[in-house]
């Protein structure tokens, strides 16, 4: 592999205001695996526990992703930008999986993946802190209504313990899930999408090495069908899918390509259904709307009034 210090920006590769057909499909691409990520932790998690299914996803996306940087140059990073992809590893790849799996143990497809949705509004709080995007009235609004649908989903589950521990476990993987979108989001300026989403996933599956005498161990008892879930797991939703994250993010807003995340819940309800013959509780799917009209929300933005031309203003006379 080639070393470059300072490539230099193309128009492909630098953030433009319209959105092209890749980068649309790119997305598609990201959503339509994300949401079926949700229906296979479910099914494999009756094999594997929280951490082994992380640290066997994580270390099998990293290989993948290894093999996809041979096509491409590197980049080295600065000093910033390695603190940056650690700190998305960490979150992202790290905290994110663990936390997801242990949440699917306790708690259907389709209501992780709603409450989990409450990321997009958390990734424009942590945008308008570190990316100066502000924080509209909008932004206030939607924040106040994905919390009511929070609650209703708590509510929803207050009949086990464990449902609520879920719950809690879909909101640390929500807060890891939007600082690492923020956090990867300056570096894509400069380095290639692919080197940024190798080095993250590695970081996360050296984070999650601590789990691997346990993966070893239910490797042994584990179905067919599960092992195989988990090699998909590590091979579309991880390499696959954030790979397409991080060239739409290249190009568009970090809290505007994190709303399209919210079209992943009902994709995932009727996955859920389809192969898992699982559906939400009514109050949860409630809840689940309630969140994601929070998230639709707080991306309105405040009408701007076109200005009166100094002739109008003046009168007829003028």
């Amino acid at each position: 592999m080639s070393t470059q210090t300072q490539p230099v920006p193309s128009a492909s590769t630098a953030p433009s205001a319209g959105i092209g057909g890749r980068t649309v499909l790119a997305v598609v691409v990201t959503l339509l695996a994300w949401a079926s990520a949700f229906v296979a932790i479910r099914g494999v998690g009756r094999d594997f526990s929280p951490g082994a299914l992380a640290v066997g996803r994580l270390l099998i996306g990293s290989a993948v992703l290894a093999l996809l940087m041979l096509r491409g140059g590197w980049v080295q990073p600065t000093r910033r930008e390695w603190a940056l992809i650690a700190f998305c590893g960490v979150g992202w790849f790290g905290i994110y999986n663990v936390a997801l799996n242990a949440a699917e143990q306790h708690l259907d497809a389709g209501t992780t993946a709603m409450l989990v949705n409450i990321g997009p509004i958390l990734i424009a709080v942590f945008a308008g802190l570190m990316l100066g995007e502000g924080f509209p009235r909008w932004l206030v609004a939607g924040i106040g209504v994905s919390f009511a649908g929070v609650v209703l989903i708590g509510v929803a589950t207050r009949g086990a313990e464990t449902d609520l521990v879920g719950v809690v476990l879909c909101v640390v993987a929500a807060v890891a899930y939007a600082g690492g979108v923020v956090a990867q989001k300056p570096v894509l300026r400069r380095l290639p999408g692919i080197q940024v989403t190798f080095l993250a996933c590695a970081i996360g599956a050296a984070c999650c090495l601590p789990w691997a005498g346990v993966l070893v161990g239910e490797l042994g008892a584990a179905s067919g069908a599960s092992i195989a879930g988990m090699v998909y797991l590590g091979v579309v939703p991880t390499a696959l899918a954030f790979s397409t994250w991080a060239y739409a993010l290249r190009r568009m807003d970090a809290g505007r390509l994190g709303v399209t995340t919210y079209l992943v819940p009902p994709l995932v309800i009727l996955l859920g259904w389809l192969l898992l013959d699982e559906v939400p509780p009514a109050l949860a799917l409630l809840g689940g709307v309630v969140c994601l009209a929070g998230v639709a929300l707080s991306r309105r933005r405040a009408r701007v009034r076109p200005p009166v031309p100094a002739a109008q203003e003046a009168g007829p006379t003028a």
